[in-house]
């Protein structure tokens, strides 16, 4: 069984979803000792509990620790077996961090599966659905899994309340993935989403990133929500190239105003654009293990985040190949993966 110490690097939770993937498609028993080890509130939380139960579910596995709280956890999977499954959070906490630790297995696995995901769809520290259904799924696709997946209701933090579906063939062979070059802009677009909140501080967003950004009036748009069971805010921006989408997130909150939440995601914006490089940091770690079930590949992104080290740490203690981070220039690095030879 191995034994995985859930402090080691960015010391959260992708550690722990990275593992529930990898041991579902291995079949590999392990135990996380000092888990979320370096958050403020250390041990598992309602949407890590969430993504446990999906893969015990998914896999019939068997399970020790898993209760809130707690710092150690065993999981032993068997099986994975097609169907639909629902699995909901609960609570605000992310409903696409459940997805991710269930989805590779799915991928690599024989049958035909139907999800749906409740809780938050747009959640601070999390990739929000717009980045999921425009950024990652579309380059699973690339790779020969195709995923469909239709948000029904969003879910804004603190309130949650989201859900959306995925539908999924799995078992289809994964080609490598490529992305080295960006190629030409093709879609500028940045939203400003606002559920039971005054319209103007989408408009004061809007105002804001136009000024950082300087582009065309055409790209910046309004969208009230309706649908959701509480308030909400995020500013999304939007950059579609030639060889992939891109999306930025500022999420509104208590004690920030809309110029600061509008003006930072504009900034990152800048800086990948400035770049030159296709793969965002945020993107960059979640492509590293669907590559690494399928034929490897090689992308080029920004300074890797202590989160992707991390990822590069957990696909070697599960056998995976090599993963290679190459600094070609002070603000782009080669992400090399290899394919895993089990």
């Amino acid at each position: 069984m191995l034994t995985i110490d859930g402090a080691w690097g960015e010391g959260g939770g992708q550690i722990l979803r990275s593992s529930l993937a990898l041991a579902m498609v291995r079949q590999v028993p392990f135990r996380i000792v000092n888990i979320r080890a370096k958050r403020k509130r250390p041990g598992l939380m309602r949407q890590h509990l969430a993504a446990v139960s999906a893969a015990a579910v998914v896999s019939g596995a068997e399970v020790k620790g898993a209760e809130v709280g707690s710092q150690e956890l065993t999981f032993r999977p068997g099986p994975l077996r097609p169907g639909q499954y629902t699995f909901s959070v609960g609570s605000a906490g992310s409903a696409t961090l459940v997805l991710q630790a269930v989805l590779p297995a799915l991928m690599v696995t024989q049958g035909a599966w139907a999800l749906t995901l409740e809780g938050g769809t747009h959640n601070p520290l999390a990739p929000p659905f717009d980045a999921l259904a425009k950024a990652f799924l579309p380059l699973l696709a690339r790779m020969g899994c195709a995923v469909q997946t239709v948000l029904e209701r969003p879910g804004f933090y603190p309130a949650g309340g989201g859900r959306f579906t995925v539908r999924l063939k799995g078992g289809a062979k994964l080609s490598s993935l490529l992305l080295l070059e960006r190629g030409e802009t093709r879609r500028r677009e940045v939203s400003a989403l606002v559920a039971g909140l005054p319209k103007a501080i989408a408009q004061r967003e809007l105002a804001s990133a136009a000024r950082k950004l300087k582009w065309d009036a055409v790209c910046f748009r309004i969208e009230a929500i309706q649908a959701a069971h509480g308030p909400g805010n995020v500013v999304l921006a939007e950059v579609g190239s030639e060889h992939l989408t891109e999306i930025f997130t500022g999420f509104g909150e208590k004690g920030r105003s809309a110029e600061a939440v509008a003006e930072r995601m504009a900034d990152e914006v800048l800086e990948y654009l400035a770049a030159q490089v296709p793969v965002g940091r945020h993107l960059a770690d979640q492509l590293l293990l669907p590559m690494a079930l399928a034929a490897g590949g090689a992308f080029r992104t920004l300074t890797p985040t202590e989160h992707t080290r991390t990822q590069v740490e957990v696909l070697r203690l599960f056998g995976c190949g090599e993963v290679r981070l190459v600094e070609e220039s002070a603000t782009c690095w080669r992400v090399e993966v290899e394919r895993a030879a089990w």
